[in-house]
């Protein structure tokens, strides 16, 4: 049976394929190519992966990355279809969709709305769902860069708490659209702000809320 991630990999592959190696994304300085170096070395290169968390090890990383950003284009799309080799913990679907489902998601939608026309995504409720679970659970780590208090709320009127402060925000939206906010694509996000004009402004001018 297919996963989230499994699904979103296969995405986020046809997207890098369709829109070639030079169409912008909205990762910051980085254009498609890029972003499939990124998702190539993550999953194959884990003495370099780790600068994506640990600054000692950023130029490592950079310097790999930057290795597997001029290999062919064609070749970093089959890699990321192929996904990571066998020996990696990647390879056990558990861990591929704890890892993964998030991570593709996210990247599939930095390749769709970085184009003018893109048009936003309906999702089943069951990946919704899934999307929301994992927003529950890592709410507190994503939102502690926040300025100010924030609440994270489903239409349905679930919420979870990404920040304890005063003034609260309160940003609402479906789980997906939830997930890119969090994440630092605020400008796309799909969502409605309520809260004092001067918390959501001090909000707004935040540079990076997720990870």
């Amino acid at each position: 049976m297919s996963t989230h991630a499994k699904r979103e990999r296969l995405l986020l592959a046809d997207l890098l394929e369709a829109a070639g190696p030079d169409a912008p994304t909205l990762c910051e300085g980085w254009n498609t190519r890029d972003l499939a170096a990124h998702v190539v070395v993550r999953e194959r290169r884990a003495d370099a992966a780790g600068g994506i968390l640990i600054k000692a090890l950023e130029s490592r990383l950079e310097r790999v990355q930057a290795e597997f950003a001029a290999k062919p284009y064609e070749e970093l799309i089959q890699l990321i279809r192929t996904g990571p080799p066998r020996f990696s913990p990647l390879s056990l679907k558990q861990v591929d969709e704890a890892a993964n489902a998030v991570e593709f998601y996210v990247h599939a939608e930095d390749v769709r709305r970085a184009q003018p026309d893109w048009t936003p995504r309906e999702l089943d409720q069951v990946f919704a769902d899934a999307l929301w679970s994992r927003l529950e659970k890592s709410a507190r780590v994503l939102g502690r860069k926040a300025p100010v208090g924030l609440v994270l709320r489903r239409p349905d009127g679930q919420t979870a708490v990404a920040h304890r402060g005063a003034p609260v925000v309160t940003v609402t939206g479906e789980p997906g659209e939830l997930t890119m906010f969090a994440f630092g694509r605020q400008d796309v996000a799909r969502v409605e702000i309520e809260g004092d004009k001067e918390a959501v402004d001090k909000l707004g001018a935040a540079k990076q809320l997720g990870l």
